[in-house]
């Protein structure tokens, strides 16, 4: 393992933690509706639990409502009840063989828990990039004491990753005020 190796895969480790943040403030509910929230349902199908998005067609009707159309009629009041435990909010209502689910507006109090939810899901992918500074720091140090590189290539590498993890943080700060804006617009 070189230092080119050890940037390198801190980059694309931190690199991850910016998509799994990504994916998971997509799931904090906003005032619209949007099919994201959805994504991790679980329905009961034939004794196995299944995406909702494997058994159904998930589409926007229109901003605050939501359309899901199980593949299967039978399936209906099985994914119509597995939207309603999934402990989202969400009151959805069998219309023929389509599920309408409207997104209530957010109260206040509501959109303060999600502001506080946002800013937990940043300050946990803060932790696992500092958390990534840190394998790559004792990488380095391995590689020193194990003779491949000398202290001072390994000084400079230590600051280049930490310059690497400044910009990644300022990364997550911009995502999370991104989404508090959007939270918090009524």
């Amino acid at each position: 393992m070189t230092i080119a190796d050890v940037k390198k895969n801190a980059q694309e480790r931190m690199n991850k933690s910016i998509d799994t943040l990504k994916a998971d403030l997509g799931k904090v509910r906003t005032g619209r509706a949007h099919t994201g929230i959805l994504d991790h349902v679980m329905v009961d199908y034939y004794g196995s639990a299944t995406a909702l998005t494997q058994i159904a067609n998930v589409t926007l009707i229109d901003a605050r409502t939501i359309g899901v159309q199980p593949w299967e009629k039978k399936m209906l009041t099985t994914v119509e009840k597995a939207i309603r435990d999934a402990d989202l909010g969400l009151n959805p209502s069998s219309q023929g063989d389509m599920i309408r689910v409207p997104t209530p507006p957010l109260t206040e109090e509501r959109r303060k828990e999600m502001v506080k939810l946002v800013k937990s899901e940043a300050e946990d992918a803060k932790i696992a990039i500092r958390n990534i500074r840190r394998d790559a720091n004792e990488s380095l140090k391995k590689l020193v004491k194990d003779k491949a590189c000398s202290e001072d290539d390994e000084r400079r590498a230590s600051e280049e990753i930490q310059k690497l993890t400044d910009k990644f943080v300022i990364d997550v700060d911009k995502l999370v005020a991104e989404k508090e804006k959007e939270v918090l617009t009524v």
